[in-house]
């Protein structure tokens, strides 16, 4: 079981990135009832981005990203994505996919599977 955030990078504040996450060896849906996006900025607890729920498609996303994030599901490639517009020098974190919550949602302790992060840096 193993999750693989991909896509980061360096952008332009006002810039836009597509992050993925891959699952190796099983399919989404085995990761409970959906997976969400968290990040870390430096020196800060890791954050509730968005979650996807594989019932209904319903998304979710924090206050900070609404808006400007969109979180979708490619079942041909097998990847949960993220899609970040107008991007901000704030949003420079490492990003993580996490799967199968037992929990809360947005909270990071909630979720089984964590993919490895990938790297956001947003210039001003």
């Amino acid at each position: 079981v193993q999750l693989q955030a991909f896509g980061g990078g360096l952008v332009q504040a006002g810039g836009s990135l597509r992050l993925s996450c891959a699952a190796s060896g099983r399919t989404f849906s085995s990761y409970g009832n959906g997976m969400g996006w968290f990040r870390q900025a430096p020196g800060k607890e890791r954050e509730f981005v968005g979650y996807m729920t594989w019932s209904g498609g319903s998304t979710f996303y924090a206050d900070s990203v609404k808006g400007r994030f969109t979180i979708s599901r490619d079942n041909a490639k097998n990847t949960l994505d993220l899609q970040m517009n107008s991007l901000k020098p704030e949003d420079t974190a490492v990003y993580y996919c996490a799967g199968d919550p037992r929990g809360d949602v947005y909270y990071s302790n909630s979720y089984k599977y964590w993919g490895q992060g990938t790297k956001v840096t947003v210039s001003s």
